[in-house]
């Protein structure tokens, strides 16, 4: 019993002390200054794990942003594309302008107020100033240029205050007027080259005769000066289709000898027909319009 009792005891005293260095082992002692450096880097871990994720956040909207963009872009030169050729063939068949696509009315403001018309424009009348680099008129003075003056000036039609207003309500409030007046100033340059190299030009117009006075004072006054000659309708012309008119002078100039060496108009009334010329520079418009038919600004959106 007593021996008993001794293991029983020494069994009890040995599991007792082993059971306090077991709890003594599985213990974490920390000072207080190594606590807050534990707690410092783990605030800092965070803080740089949330940065991380902002960061992450931010070039993941850049991009989403990016691709938008491009898509958008894209988009809209398609736009632009589909409509500068619908718009060909509208204008050389007279297409009314209420069969135009709605995309096409809307792609008319924007093609002006992104810039597009003045880089179609610079590329035409550069186009011209590289051809008449190259080829000089003969002596006898029987090479001619037909030039069409209804593109020097703009047409009051044009901008009326409820047209202006619809581009205004596009964010386009004087892009039109300030595209215009750039391509009044690209015009004279051409005119003025065409006149240092000895060039006769005949200026036409769909205007009457009777506004002889008002057009040759309008040119003078905005440049112009020291033409061949100036046509205007006369009285049975004017009941006459434009095609119509511009096709029987150019018939007159060739039945009296003259050679017609390019006609520069952006209007397709003078660049179709017989006796169109050796060239033809195709001004772009920043609308589609025909003087007698339609005016597509008139039928953009309310």
């Amino acid at each position: 019993m007593e021996r008993e009792y001794s293991s029983h005891s020494l069994s009890s005293r040995g599991g007792s002390g082993m059971g306090s260095r077991y709890a003594m082992e599985m213990g974490f002692y920390m000072t207080p200054f190594a606590a807050i450096i534990f707690i410092a880097a783990l605030v800092t871990v965070g803080v740089l794990l949330i940065s991380l994720l902002v960061a992450l956040a931010v070039m993941l909207q850049s991009c989403e942003n990016r691709c938008a963009g491009v898509l958008d872009l894209s988009k809209s030169n398609d736009n632009y594309s589909y409509c500068k050729i619908f718009s060909l063939h509208a204008e050389l068949n007279r297409v009314d302008v209420n069969d135009f696509p709605e995309i096409c009315k809307i792609t008319a403001v924007y093609y002006v107020k992104e810039g597009q018309y003045l880089r179609d424009l610079n590329l035409t009348i550069g186009m011209a100033e590289d051809y008449f680099n190259k080829v000089k008129p003969l002596e006898d003075g029987l090479d001619l240029v037909l030039m069409d003056i209804d593109d020097f000036f703009p047409s009051r039609t044009h901008y009326a205050d409820p047209l202006q207003s619809r581009f205004s309500r596009l964010g386009c409030e004087d892009c039109l007027r300030e595209a215009e007046n750039l391509k009044y100033k690209y015009i004279l340059k051409l005119y003025t080259k065409l006149k240092a190299g000895g060039w006769p030009l005949v200026l036409f117009s769909r205007k009457p005769e009777n506004q002889r006075n008002a057009t040759v004072e309008h040119l003078t006054s905005a440049g112009y000066g020291a033409w061949s000659s100036l046509v205007l309708r006369l009285g049975e012309e004017l009941h006459m289709d434009s095609s119509e008119y511009l096709l029987r002078l150019r018939n007159t100039l060739q039945n009296q000898g003259f050679r017609i060496t390019a006609v520069i108009s952006s209007q397709m009334d003078a660049l179709t027909g017989p006796h169109p010329g050796k060239r033809m520079f195709k001004l772009p418009s920043p609308i589609y319009h025909n003087a007698h038919h339609y005016n597509l600004i008139s039928h953009l959106p309310q």
